[in-house]
């Protein structure tokens, strides 16, 4: 069973910055695109940002040029680096295995799911 385990939310003011982790079991991580979504409550779970098996990187509008996602093979391991965050980033931030290598920015691409980690922007 694949396992995925976030980490590094957390509670920051406006114009800082947060590192979350997110750690994939399974020996075939590099085979599969992943992705963090993020979702607040009465809202639907939202497309952040996305990276292929390959590579290939992909943000929604509202994070570009803010966050950036990269991934590490040999640790099983995607990366979100914010940084300028906003209050409206305020969400539960979730991290997603897509079931194939190519990304796709929607939430039915991908069949595996972390728990999520907390990020808060503050005023």
């Amino acid at each position: 069973q694949v396992q995925l385990v976030e980490s590094g939310g957390g509670l920051v003011q406006a114009g800082g910055s947060l590192r979350l982790s997110c750690i994939v079991s399974g020996r075939t991580f590099r085979n599969y695109a992943m992705g963090w979504f993020r979702q607040t409550p009465g809202k639907e779970r939202e497309f952040v940002s996305g990276i292929s098996g390959g590579g290939n990187m992909r943000y929604a509008d509202s994070v570009q040029g803010r966050f950036t996602i990269s991934r590490d093979n040999a640790k099983n391991t995607v990366y979100l680096q914010m940084n300028s965050l906003k209050p409206e980033d305020t969400a539960l931030y979730y991290c997603a295995r897509s079931a194939g290598i190519v990304l796709h920015a929607n939430t039915s691409a991908f069949n595996y799911w972390g728990q999520g980690t907390q990020v808060t922007v503050t005023s």
